[in-house]
């Protein structure tokens, strides 16, 4: 599996995400200031967060020889964590009571403190993250930190530029059944 195999299955109503996910994807094009590691990172884990197989398998395949273990765990990790965190966050974010925003959380996040990679690295993938889970209580907290890390608003762009291809990449493939390799019946 490759970035061409996901192109080749992008359909023509969809060709301009053949050549924002090429773009997007390419450290080359990425802002200054920012890693190949963070870009594939923030591919994989925006892929597992937009929860299609196809596209998942296709990014992991691509990126796993280009990252060491650590990115790989940190990148995965960070898909998990927002999963749970953007919607506890988005709940204390969106509901009525403001109560809920006083009480502690009570869920262990004890991976942001030691991702295994450089803090600003998870952050920026956690920022991905939460850009395509809709959180916005957590966006603007690892914008904040990120800030604090001397990390840029163009790298900070480029990060949610990739989480929104993979999205709609995500997003075509279930609309065309491919969700695992197979395409479904008409």
């Amino acid at each position: 599996m490759s970035i061409d195999s996901i192109k080749r299955q992008i359909p023509d109503y969809a060709k301009d995400l053949r050549i924002n996910i090429g773009n997007v994807l390419d450290p080359e094009r990425a802002p200054d200031g920012m890693s190949a590691e963070q870009v594939f990172g923030t591919a994989l884990a925006t892929a597992i967060a937009s929860r299609n197989q196809e596209l998942l398998a296709s990014i992991e395949g691509e990126v796993t020889p280009k990252l060491g273990e650590e990115w790989l765990n940190a990148a995965k990790a960070a898909a998990a964590i927002m999963g749970m965190n953007n919607v506890y966050y988005r709940f204390v974010h969106l509901a009525s009571n403001e109560e809920y925003g006083s009480m502690p959380a009570g869920l262990r996040m004890s991976v942001i403190g030691r991702p295994g990679i450089d803090k600003a690295d998870f952050e920026l993938m956690s920022l991905a993250v939460s850009a395509v889970n809709g959180c916005g209580l957590c966006i603007d907290s690892h914008e904040k930190v990120l800030k604090q890390a001397g990390v840029g608003s163009d790298v900070v762009q480029h990060a949610v530029r990739i989480a929104s291809v993979m999205h709609a990449v995500a997003t075509v493939f279930d609309a065309e059944g491919l969700s695992g390799g197979v395409k479904a019946a008409a």
